[in-house]
């Protein structure tokens, strides 16, 4: 049957199981039922009532007393600042010496995110190792299919953050010296809740044990646990001030909403950032913080807790519930209420969705056109990054022309910059590159020293 979206039984395939069913709700209900995500939500009505929550660091001591796993440390040498969590707990996040996590999503979507945290760091003269020998966290298969499991998670985790510990071997420099800094939301989510999996279950940390140890990936024969795992956007937060020192651009006409990540507060809350600095400490500072400190205006808006509309699921098998999201609830209230020039992410999902998905609004009659970026390639821009080259505005889906005029950023002379570029490297010239490619090296086991080459 041409119109049967099943099997021709009548039966419907969402992917979502056969508990799935249609609340049938109408406009007035379906109103009613969300509500709340319109009214003043804040830290503290939605989190800190509940039960206070173990501090899984408080196990993870106790287990390297008993001799059972080794933990990499944050150390001086990490130049680590503190920052307050949401129950007011110190975090310390390492501003020097990182290994970059990279994001598979932000690589093959954006690669203008990465491009523009490392120009920052360039920048900064801070000092890291964005090598080869890295795997995707495999997150987005377990949260999106259910085909994943928790042994595999985890040893993914511990297989990547061993990686970040002896990487710098292969510069004759000793096993901690870089500290690895997570790109993507859902791998951050994704770890912290794996990092609580394991210092809470004897026998998982059994079972991935074995695993790695055949990939020759222990320490001493136990497994290594990070201290603390640290999302790019935290790192962005506590040097948000000395990016600001940089700024060669003023922002200070320019209107930008803020979309918190789920999988970066939502999921392991009690880890994520809250300063009393930014908004009363009453939401999530990363993105927020960043942007005020640049001088933006910083505009609230009705739905700013609802998801992006990714979901990870839904994205798969209902994905015009994710569009219908993403431009309804997202952009649609951005534009309208807000009167944004841009919307602000700090996870590869979010902006992916809220930016790529704005084609089939318009289709629909829906065009808002909101451009959707990074705080580090917001950040990056203001700072004298390039546009094109850098912030690789041309791989976004929304237009960013209007918002470069509105920062008096002559657009159309930095596409001829561009493109004349391109014409460049086609013809074989020299290509610019953020960093020495000798950098991109493989610390793992079978590693080849660099040496002064």
């Amino acid at each position: 049957m041409a119109n049967d979206p099943g099997n021709g039984s009548g039966e419907r395939f969402t992917g979502h199981g056969s508990e799935w069913r249609d609340a049938n709700l109408s406009p007035e209900d379906a109103m009613t039922a969300t509500a709340w995500v319109e009214q003043k939500i804040n830290k503290r009505s939605m989190l800190t009532n509940k039960d206070r929550v173990e501090d899984v660091r408080d196990i993870m001591w106790q287990l390297e007393k008993e001799g059972e796993i080794v933990v990499h440390r944050v150390t001086e040498q990490h130049e680590p600042e503190i920052a307050k969590t949401l129950y007011g707990w110190e975090k310390k996040i390492p501003t020097n010496q990182l290994w970059h996590h990279k994001s598979c999503g932000q690589c093959g979507n954006i690669p203008g995110y990465p491009a523009s945290l490392l120009w920052l760091m360039n920048q900064m003269d801070i000092r890291y190792l964005d090598e080869t020998d890295q795997t995707s966290c495999t997150a987005w298969n377990y949260h999106g299919s259910g085909i994943g499991n928790l042994e595999s998670l985890a040893a993914v985790f511990l297989r990547n953050f061993h990686q970040a510990y002896v990487s710098a071997k292969a510069e004759g420099l000793p096993e901690g010296y870089y500290y690895p800094l997570v790109h993507c939301g859902t791998s951050f989510g994704n770890y912290k809740e794996v990092r609580g999996y394991l210092l809470t279950s004897a026998t998982l940390r059994e079972r991935v044990k074995k695993i790695l140890g055949k990939l020759g990936r222990l320490v001493d024969g136990k497994l290594l646990i990070p201290e603390e795992v640290v999302h790019y956007s935290e790192w962005v937060h506590v040097m948000r001030k000395r990016i600001a020192e940089r700024q060669v651009i003023d922002c200070s006409n320019i209107r930008a909403t803020i979309h918190p990540a789920c999988h970066v507060y939502k999921m392991v809350p009690q880890d994520v950032i809250y300063d009393d600095d930014v908004l009363d400490g009453e939401r999530v500072a990363v993105s927020t913080g960043i942007m005020e400190s640049l001088g933006a205006q910083v505009i609230d808006y009705k739905t700013w807790y609802d998801c992006c509309g990714f979901g990870f699921r839904h994205i798969i098998s209902e994905r015009e519930f994710t569009r219908s999201f993403a431009i309804d609830r997202k952009i649609k209230v951005a534009v309208e209420e807000a009167k944004a020039d841009v919307m602000i992410g700090h996870d590869t999902g979010c902006i992916t969705t809220l930016d790529k998905n704005q084609w089939i609004g318009k289709a629909e009659g829906k065009d808002y056109n909101l451009p959707i970026l990074a705080d580090a390639q917001f950040a990056a821009l203001m700072c004298g990054a390039h546009p094109y080259k850098i912030v690789q505005s041309h791989w976004h889906a929304s237009a960013t022309e209007k918002l470069f005029e509105k920062l008096n950023i002559d657009w159309q002379e930095k596409k001829r910059e561009f493109e004349d570029y391109l014409k460049q490297i086609q013809a074989g010239g020299e290509r610019e590159n953020l960093y020495d490619p000798r950098r991109m090296i493989t610390g793992g086991p079978g590693y080849k020293q660099i040496g002064n080459q």
